[in-house]
Parts: structure tokens; C-alpha cells; sequence
């Protein structure tokens, strides 16, 4: 269960997002805006970081995946993965990573491809109900519990993001275009105008 407050974000997260992605080696884009189609999280255990995966459109149409962590600190020695600073109302000052760089974001992805798990059910604060998702997950794995997943390397080449721990590697897609393989993956099952796209697949374990 993941808690979501009513605040004012300075920069805002389209805005951070805006600044960010057109800095990246996997986006090329003719100027002009984006729009954010969905996002959908998971869950940090222990309730210290915030885990949010936006889907976005960039102007030529392709959809763009930008997995981001929130932190009330600095990471150590990740300052080529800050995407910005951002003042919260409720919570302070923040730090924005890529997540695929974050070690709690890459455990909870690897648990949730191999487990079959979701997107994790978000809460307004004081709000008795789950807000409906934007977008909803999946992994296609039958695990009875994930193994253990410590991020030992980052390396991107194209538009894939290849995540290493020390019980797994992922590729996680930059560029979001249709359901790809029939192994261990996640995949966006609703919400893309596009239909069902996989977000991130296991290429070893």
C-alpha cells in the first residue's frame, strides 16, 4: 500500500519530467510537449521511498517509460541518476531519482516479474479507498517469494536499461512498444491507448 499526499510539488513531476527526458541518449524527439498517460507504483516495505513508474507520449507518438524514486536524502555516490530536487508541501525537500539506478525500486521490479506481482494500491491520506490506478502491472512469474536482489550494476545501450543484481538481470524498456517474449517479464495490462506493452523483461537468472 503506498500513501499519496494533496500537495504542491515544486518543480512539478510533468515539469521535472519535461527537463529531464530530453537529456536522455533514448529519447529523440521533435520539440514540443509531452503528455503523461498514467503512472502506477510499488511499494517500499519499510515506507521510506517513494517508487512511481510514469508512462509517457512524446510528440512523434512513441510512449516512454520514466521510473522514478523519491528519497527525503541524497543517495550516495548517484548524482549522475539525480533527475532533479523538488520542494513538497507535506514532506519537505525531496530527491529524484532514476529508479533503475535505485536499489529498493530495482528489488521491489524483480519481485514483482517473478512473483506475478502488481502495481501497488495507492491511498490518498485519510482516504478509506484505493484511487482507481492509470495504469495496471503484472509479472508473469510463479515464484512463491522473490529472491534476494541487490543492485550491483547500471549500464544503458540504446533505449534498453540493463539493471543487474546478484540473483537476476532485467532490461527495462525506455521505449514502450507492445507485449515482447514468453518469459519472466512486467507487463502494462490496462491503461496505454496502445494496449498491453511490456515494461521490463529478465534476461538471466
Amino acid at each position: 500500500m503506498a500513501i499519496v499526499y494533496t500537495a504542491t510539488l515544486v518543480p512539478s513531476k510533468p515539469e521535472l519530467i519535461a527537463a529531464w527526458l530530453p537529456l536522455q541518449p533514448w529519447y529523440s524527439e521533435p520539440s514540443g510537449g509531452i503528455e503523461l498517460l498514467g503512472a502506477f507504483r510499488f511499494d517500499d516495505p519499510y515506507g521510506e521511498v517513494g517508487i512511481e513508474t510514469h508512462l509517457v507520449r512524446g510528440p512523434s507518438g512513441a510512449v516512454y517509460q520514466v521510473p522514478l524514486t523519491y528519497r527525503a536524502g541524497a543517495m550516495p555516490d548517484a548524482g549522475r541518476y539525480l533527475v532533479a530536487e523538488l520542494e513538497h508541501s507535506v514532506l519537505g525537500h525531496r530527491w529524484v531519482y532514476d529508479a533503475t539506478a535505485d536499489p529498493v525500486a530495482v528489488a521491489q521490479l524483480a519481485g514483482a516479474i517473478l512473483t506475478g506481482g502488481r502495481e501497488a494500491e495507492v491511498f490518498v491520506d485519510g482516504a478509506e479507498a484505493p484511487a482507481e490506478p492509470d495504469i495496471r502491472v503484472r509479472g508473469t512469474g510463479t515464484s512463491a517469494r522473490a529472491p534476494q536482489a541487490t543492485l550491483v550494476g547500471v549500464q544503458t545501450e540504446g533505449a534498453i536499461t540493463r539493471v543487474r543484481t546478484d540473483s537476476v538481470a532485467i532490461d527495462v524498456r525506455r521505449i514502450v512498444d507492445g507485449l515482447g517474449g514468453t518469459g519472466l517479464r512486467l507487463d502494462a495490462v490496462e491503461g496505454l491507448p496502445g494496449g498491453p506493452a511490456t515494461l521490463a523483461a529478465v534476461v538471466s537468472v
